[in-house]
């Protein structure tokens, strides 16, 4: 299967329709699905369904009980059997059907020639405009059963889930309107039973207010199963004599809403969406307590398999995609992320403060973002505390590649913020350092070695753990998270090391957007806004090489790659734990056109950047050696600070328990023998 097939790699399209009925004409309503079911074939779709009592109608009273009507629906059936020989969608249709001397409306699964099975609805609602005993039975304790339509015999009852035998995790349930309405919803004791596409087939009509509840409950139930959950109402063509109907067709996966339809449409309509398989499974696995609810509440399900046979090729790809997983588009959505994310890290602080009983924080600043960032946290803190800001010691330590600018930005944001801002130049004692090291730099060399870089970052650490003990406070780490995943910070005494790090959970994708936020949200003078727009539009560099004159400076990220890329892969190896061939194809979608999709607000556009394929590649290489073969140990021994993004965290007492001497063979062999180099 190609690599850039979506099947490929754990997803699968489903789409929850809406049609056109014909009321009480069930010849006419097989056509109008078959219509919509080659559509959704040409669309690669997996899942099609469709809404309740579709073939006959839902509105039509006392004429569900006609025989002529049941003897044409069992024909309608027969049509859509035979009519959907040739085509990939597992149908879920409604439909009205005798047995065993009783009506029940069920929710029949039909695929590639074939009626896989039958589900009855079991709450049936019988109050305000609801008549439905009247008409049926309820499916409660059909389990085991077996109905037979024409020259079909198949299985019967509330205990199916249909299953694809070639495509891991796609398991569906079927389950009809009245059943998501109810404090224990069918679909709850499926997902448990391992059912991870809940299908929802409706004819809820509608009133004011009614669309906004149906889409609470199934967003809740798909993020209380950790499903997908696909909800398809009747719309046009029922019956207006008493109620009215709006055809909402919407999918949601763990509490996200991936597609909706219009509503009140006048003609033929679905939502499509690819759903996450893999996730899905992942976050199941990880969640021990949804085991312990599949063992307390588990029943018997019939599994009812059938072969997909999905697409091999490029089918397109029909999911949002976050180029910043940790930095999501929406303005709203950002917002409120910057808001919890500044405060999770302000109330820490202040906590931490409170704990131990000192008024002072001793803090090194770079001029950079993480620094700036951990300044602000500090002064945001103190001012939370009733402290003065003059008790945050900061001190900016120029080494023998500090810049001009950085320098500048560095004393223009200690003055502005009000904090007690010191120089300590570290030259005089790193050139000490490199001389009883024997080091070449000493006698002239220009030797800029590893040993020359971390002799300066560990210097600026010592000498504030120093500071701290003079002044009676703690030193503040400013590294982040994504610096701990890349193993890019000095171990032990540099800066790894802290008593506290108020960014240790913060991506370096997200600090950026911290920073734009506050100065859009004006949470500081105009004199530090000003400032900070300075530092966020910096080239990010470590300046621990020197450069001569018309160089091009350090760049951390021509070292261990676009941190937009890096991030990408953090987030997705962290929260999922995805093989890197999934999330090389995630990436390729999110950002190899810079034109295609959403860029958060601010983001300037001359850094709107794409990577194709092989770069994605190279620098997945680059992080997977680095995160799982050689940078566990610095964070086995990290110091405390709050997790700040479901992403997750890196701390060993947290989200992240991995062996400090593991290794990268099993990550990289799966990236070079699935993810070809373009």
């Amino acid at each position: 299967m190609s690599f850039h097939s979506l099947y490929r790699h754990g997803f699968a399209r489903v789409a929850a329709c809406t049609t056109r009925t014909a009321l009480a004409d069930p010849a006419t309503n097989a056509q109008t699905i078959l219509r919509m079911a080659q559509d959704c074939d040409r669309q690669a779709v997996a899942l099609a369904v469709f809404p309740e009592l579709g073939l006959s109608g839902y509105a039509i009273s006392d004429l569900l009980q006609q025989t002529t009507l049941l003897d044409a629906v069992e024909t309608a059936i027969d049509t859509l059997v035979a009519g959907s020989v040739d085509l990939m969608p597992l149908l879920l249709v409604g439909a009205p059907l005798r047995h065993l001397g009783a009506l029940y409306n069920c929710a029949l699964a039909i695929h590639r020639g074939q009626l896989l099975g039958v589900v009855p609805k079991i709450h049936l609602p019988n109050y305000r405009e609801f008549y439905e005993t009247r008409h049926f039975v309820s499916g409660d304790g059909t389990d085991g059963g077996a109905i037979t339509l024409g020259g079909h015999t198949v299985p019967f009852g509330t205990d199916l889930l249909f299953e694809a035998y070639d495509l891991r995790g796609l398991v569906v349930h079927a389950e009809i309107c009245e059943d998501v309405w109810v404090p224990n919803p069918p679909s709850g004791e499926a997902a448990v039973a391992g059912a991870t596409v809940l299908a929802n087939l409706s004819a809820s009509n509608i009133t004011i207010g009614k669309a906004e509840t149906r889409r609470l409950l199934c967003r809740s139930q798909s993020a209380r199963c950790i499903a997908a959950y696909l909800y398809a109402a009747a719309g046009a063509g029922e019956s207006t004599t008493d109620l009215a109907w709006d055809g909402q067709a919407s999918v949601f996966e763990n509490g996200n809403t991936l597609a909706e339809t219009e509503r009140f449409p006048v003609a033929d309509q679905a939502a499509v969406a690819d759903i996450d398989l893999d996730m899905l499974a992942q976050e199941r696995l990880q969640m021990g307590s949804f085991d312990t609810n599949r063992r307390r509440h588990a029943r018997a399900f019939r599994r009812i398999a059938f072969a997909l046979l999905p697409p091999a090729g490029d089918a397109g790809f029909r999911r949002r995609l976050e180029r910043f997983p940790f930095v999501p588009a929406d303005v709203t959505r950002l917002e409120q992320d910057c808001y919890e994310a500044y405060n999770i890290q302000v109330f820490g602080l202040a906590q931490r403060m409170r704990a131990t009983g000192l008024k002072r924080v001793v803090i090194g600043i770079s001029g950079g973002l993480d620094s700036t960032q951990a300044l602000l946290v500090c002064a945001q803190a103190f001012d939370l505390l009733g402290l003065p800001r003059a008790d945050i010691l900061a001190y900016t330590m120029p080494g023998f590649a500090t810049s001009g600018h950085t320098k500048t930005n560095a004393w223009r944001l200690m003055k502005s913020l009000g904090v007690t801002g010191q120089e300590l130049d570290i030259k005089p004692a790193a050139k000490q350092m490199l001389t009883d090291l024997g080091h070449p730099f000493a006698t002239g060399k220009s030797v800029y070695d590893i040993t020359f870089e971390n002799v300066q970052a560990g210097l600026r650490t010592d000498y504030l753990f120093r500071l701290a003990n003079h002044q009676g406070g703690i030193v503040i780490g400013t590294g982040d998270l994504s610096e701990l995943a890349l193993g890019w910070c000095t171990y032990g005494v540099g800066d790894q090391m802290a008593h506290y790090n108020v960014n240790a959970g913060v991506p370096k994708t997200l600090i950026q957007h911290l920073i734009r936020w506050i100065i859009g949200t004006k949470r500081f003078d105009d004199d530090v806004l000003l400032t900070l727009d300075a530092i966020v539009s910096t080239e990010i560099s470590p300046e621990l090489v020197p450069v001569s004159v018309g160089e091009t400076p350090q760049s951390t990220e021509a070292k261990i790659g676009p941190y937009a890329l890096q991030d990408f892969t953090l987030f997705h190896i962290l929260r999922y734990g995805f093989q890197p061939s999934k999330i090389a194809f995630m990436a390729l979608h999110a950002w190899q056109d810079p034109a295609r999709g959403d860029w958060p607000p601010h983001f300037n556009a001359d850094r709107r950047v794409g990577y194709d394929l092989k770069q994605i590649r190279h620098w997945m290489g680059v992080f997977l050696t680095r995160f799982f073969a050689f940078s566990q140990f610095k964070r086995s021994a990290m110091p405390n600070g709050p997790k700040v993004s479901a992403g997750g965290s890196l701390s060993p007492r947290g989200d992240w328990r991995a062996p400090s001497d593991g290794n990268a063979a099993a990550w990289l062999a799966e990236l070079e023998r699935n993810v070809p180099e373009e």
